[in-house]
């Protein structure tokens, strides 16, 4: 298996890819998260398989943050050797972060995380603006 995700990409319950979800019926959905739109879902479709899937939201996030995209198959955008895409023997199922200074600010950049903990920092991050006046 490569780098903790599905071997086959046909096993609905063993999907890893970032972005992608299984659908009841078989098929997997390609999503990506805006973060310019408090943290919403935009829809990259639905496909047969999560290969697929996990290529289509590659597609939009190297669109959307270039070589700071985190993606599921790095070595398919040359990005740099620096990046922190780097190949990782951490299992899937745990979470790494690293943090880095751009721009003067603190950035963390995080491996794999569960769904319902993306939705719990965005939802945070929205109350927050919320209460800063948009700030």
């Amino acid at each position: 298996m490569d780098k903790g995700k599905s071997n086959n990409g046909n096993n609905p319950g063993e999907v890893k890819y970032r972005g992608v979800r299984p659908r009841k019926w078989g098929k997997y959905s390609a999503e990506i998260r805006d973060v310019d739109n408090g943290g919403a879902r935009v829809w990259l479709g639905t496909y047969d398989t999560a290969i697929q899937a996990a290529r289509s939201y590659d597609m939009a996030a190297y669109a959307k943050r270039g070589h700071f995209a985190i993606l599921n198959f790095p070595e398919e955008y040359n990005l740099p050797p620096t990046s922190s895409h780097s190949s990782s023997s951490s299992s899937s199922s745990s979470s790494s972060s690293s943090a880095s200074e751009r721009n003067g600010k603190e950035v963390f950049e995080f491996e794999y995380l569960d769904d319902s903990v993306l939705d719990e920092l965005l939802d945070n991050y929205v109350e927050r603006n919320k209460k800063n006046g948009g700030k």
